[in-house]
């Protein structure tokens, strides 16, 4: 058979091998590692081989605790089902639906055309504007949606001050126009892709600035529920005062590293100038404006749902912010079960299924005894250590997967080497929201790069020293205001019992060794 052929063949069955072999190859460690410890993490790595493959649906392999667990003996169904309807899954429900009622009205179109009115169309200027209306939107919808919805208005205005595209990228290859004709469309094709890259890479970022912002947030807040259970101290009001200011510093530093590697930081795309981008820029603004008017005044629609809105993130801010008494104490605690959009709720649910059965097993404590040679690395050169390397491997991961496959070993890495696990588990939350180099790395990475305007070593160059600058900021934050927002530099009473019990578990398997030996 032809090798080209049976590799394409091999290559469509992908999916159907993976779901064949991957049980099968993780047999081994049923005998290698300790019976209960070992039937978990062998339930924990084929979800992760499934997650990051995508062999099976993420909602259907979320779902696989729900089997697994109970029939190898794990964790009974009746410690399982629950995590599946957590407080926090329904709290991540209140913000799709509210996220879908926005969208339905178009109120986010609007949004993102009043801001670019107030910014302007110098194409510095406007890369800003794009980039905090993506951002702020992402805070909200998801940052899927907010780039499918920024990336026409981009375009319709990147036409009206550069013109076709096509025509322009004639005039960056034709070598019988002037040099000068062609540097300037070179240049322009340059501020294009800063456009296009800018849009996605914010919605991103935008998107670590609240807990409903992004599914890693949330399972944050899960997850440490799970493990911690007497940890108050991440709040919807508590990480907005923590993770906003981060959000603003590296879109800040973002922009100018992309206005500056793509042309947008240059004086006559700043200051006014009479020349004939005056027009140009005259037309672009005509477009947004028009554009608006088109939108009509406010619908009753779209002021209702501003004004939930509002209430909405006012509930959020108040219902326990700790530094006083919030609304909650009025109601008392129960589960709600409605027409759901379970392929998300039942991500989280097997996220904090796994985490509960990482627990349980003691899994979390034997991987923990072989993290102990890291406890000589710095606490704060380990936050960078673990932020890069979650940044890393969530390139070719879901951020989803990739929290949920990692937050458990980095709890139980804190306890061992005596820090905050907050300290740890923070900075890998916000880490794997940072996925800029690849188009595969993050649905908005490939709706910008399947625009076919952008190049694979676009990203790559870009989104390169975008992940440094947001491993720097995380570095940052958790060194300064969030060292002393959450007690960084102490180790919580919250987690001593965890801890307490692991010691014990740890000491009770080495005088088992030492007995037997």
């Amino acid at each position: 058979m032809d090798p080209a052929k049976f590799s394409r063949k091999l290559w469509s069955a992908r999916k159907q091998l993976i779901l064949t072999l991957a049980p099968l190859l993780l047999l081994p460690l049923l005998f290698v590692v300790p019976p209960k410890e070992g039937r978990c993490l062998y339930v924990v790595l084929l979800m992760a081989v499934y997650w990051c493959t995508e062999a099976l649906p993420l909602a259907v392999t979320a779902m696989l605790p729900v089997c697994l667990f109970p029939t190898m003996g794990i964790l009974p169904s009746k410690k399982v089902c629950p995590q599946y309807f957590l407080e926090t899954n329904f709290l991540f429900l209140s913000g799709l639906v509210m996220a879908s009622a926005i969208e339905e009205w178009g109120l986010h179109h609007r949004i993102a055309l009043k801001v670019l009115k107030i910014v302007g169309v110098k194409p510095a200027w406007l890369i800003l504007g794009m980039m905090i209306t993506s951002s702020f939107l992402s805070m909200w919808l998801s940052n899927t949606a907010t780039t499918a919805m920024m990336l026409p208005i981009a375009n319709a205005i990147l036409e009206s001050l550069f013109g076709n595209l096509e025509t322009l990228k004639e005039n960056c290859k034709d070598k019988s126009d002037p040099e000068e004709v062609r540097r300037e469309a070179e240049y322009q094709m340059k501020v294009w892709k800063g456009f296009l890259i800018s849009i996605p890479y914010a919605a991103s970022i935008g998107g670590t600035a609240t807990l409903t912002g992004t599914a890693p947030n949330l399972i944050l807040v899960g997850q440490l529920k799970s493990y911690f259970p007497e940890c108050d101290l991440i709040n919807f009001g508590s990480w907005f005062v923590f993770a906003f200011p981060l959000m603003l510093l590296f879109l800040i530093l973002g922009w100018i590293w992309i206005a500056f590697l793509y042309g947008g930081l240059n004086t006559r795309l700043c200051i006014s100038k009479h020349d004939e981008r005056a027009a140009a820029e005259a037309k672009a603004k005509a477009v947004i404006d028009e554009d608006y008017k088109k939108l009509g005044p406010i619908k009753f629609a779209e002021g209702s749902i501003t004004f939930l809105f509002i209430i909405f993130a006012v509930l959020l801010f108040t219902r326990d912010p700790k530094f006083v008494t919030g609304w909650s104490v009025f109601f008392t605690k129960g589960k709600a079960q409605e027409s759901v959009p379970w392929n998300i709720i039942l991500l989280l649910g097997g996220g904090f299924a796994m985490a509960k059965g990482c627990e349980e097993s003691g899994l979390a404590v034997w991987i923990g005894n072989h993290l102990q040679p890291l406890a000589q690395v710095p606490p704060a050169v380990a936050v960078i250590l673990i932020t890069a390397f979650i940044a890393c491997f969530t390139e070719f991961a879901s951020n989803t997967a990739t929290i949920i496959i990692f937050l458990p070993v980095i709890a139980e890495l804190a306890i061992r080497v005596n820090v905050n696990p907050l300290y740890f588990m923070i900075p890998a939350t916000t880490g794997c929201s940072y996925a800029f180099m690849l188009p595969v790395s993050t649905p908005p990475n490939s709706i910008a790069f399947a625009s076919g305007h952008l190049m694979v070593k676009d990203m790559v160059k870009t989104g390169f020293v975008m992940n440094i600058l947001g491993i720097l900021c995380v570095s940052l934050a958790m060194n300064t205001w969030g060292l002393h927002m959450f007690n960084l530099h102490i180790y919580p009473d919250w987690a001593r019992p965890l801890n307490a019990s692991s010691a014990t578990v740890a000491t009770h398997a080495i005088t088992t060794m030492n007995m037997t030996g």
